[in-house]
């Protein structure tokens, strides 16, 4: 039986290891890999093939239908007349709740995206007897692994 578990790169991974080699499981049987945590920042426009469901088009659309709204009523009373100022009224709205949605993705949530922390870092894959399986995931998640999974094989 397969025990995959995912670590920080920390002492805690040489402690289960450790901890591991004491109750019979051989380093034999153990594989750990390192991984490389991506470096370069997320995109910001989506492309036809990839999507990751953040969307900058809901607010600058929103404002375009309610500066167009304005922009038309008001219109009527200016010289272009209501089909021009609501044009240009929900122009300006569309790009207005665009900068917004820009500002809050590349500004804020970048900052909480690195205040969070929490990366997997390290795999650790565990070959060992069914009867051991509870023992050694217990051994895992008191050395604080953020996932274990089981694979019966």
């Amino acid at each position: 039986m397969q025990i995959f578990a995912t670590f920080e790169h920390s002492t805690y991974v040489e402690l289960a290891l450790s901890t591991l080699d004491k109750i019979g499981i051989k380093k034999g049987n153990i594989l750990a890999v390192s991984l490389e945590n991506r470096i370069e920042n997320r995109r910001l426009f989506d492309t036809l093939h990839r999507a990751d469901g953040v969307s900058l088009f809901d607010k600058g659309a929103a404002l375009a239908v309610a500066l167009s709204v304005a922009g038309t009523s008001i219109g009527f009373a200016l010289e272009w007349g209501p089909i021009w100022w609501g044009l240009i009224a929900g122009a300006c709205g569309f790009l207005l709740g665009f900068s917004i949605d820009v500002l809050i993705y590349k500004v804020i949530y970048k900052r909480k995206r690195l205040l969070k922390g929490k990366k997997s870092e390290v795999i650790l894959v565990i070959e060992c007897h069914p009867e051991r399986v509870d023992k050694v995931e217990k051994i895992l998640w008191d050395h604080l692994a953020l996932g274990v999974a089981k694979l019966e094989g």
